[in-house]
């Protein structure tokens, strides 16, 4: 597996040291930030991370969270071609159909999110962080 999409939750794991998911998460951003995987974020979710980083830790702090993640992962676009094609997918929830139909376009193997359930018949696979870590270290 060279080429992953993030989901939001993986990252707000990691960046909020949420206890009980930070571990597998954590894995999944060191398998990328060290080059054994290609990281991508939707650019949609990189606009969601910025707004919960300065709701709870100031514009500053957002700007420079935002700084390092970019330095970390790229970014998959959105676009009208990504979003009609989102429409068209069975996903249950709309922005998951967003984030998978970003992945597929780009050129991602897998999305790694907490979150498989909300993904259901998107076009490329879905790992949950625990299960992609192995993966991503061969």
């Amino acid at each position: 597996m060279k080429r992953v999409l993030v989901d939001v939750n993986v990252v707000l794991d990691v960046l909020l040291d949420r206890t009980a998911h930070v571990a597998g998460s954590s894995a999944v951003w060191e398998a990328i930030e060290t080059g054994m995987a290609e990281g991508l974020l939707a650019a949609h979710a990189v606009t969601t991370i910025h707004y919960l980083i300065r709701k709870e830790q100031g514009a500053a702090k957002a700007r420079r969270t935002m700084g390092a993640i970019l330095g970390v992962f790229r970014v998959a676009k959105v676009d009208g071609i990504v979003i009609q094609d989102a429409l068209q997918l069975p996903c249950p929830d709309f922005e998951d159909a967003v984030t998978a139909s970003a992945a597929a376009f780009a050129g991602c193997e897998a999305v790694i999110t907490r979150d498989p359930k909300g993904f259901r018949g998107s076009p490329v696979r879905i790992l949950t962080p625990e299960l992609a870590v192995p993966l991503l270290r061969n």
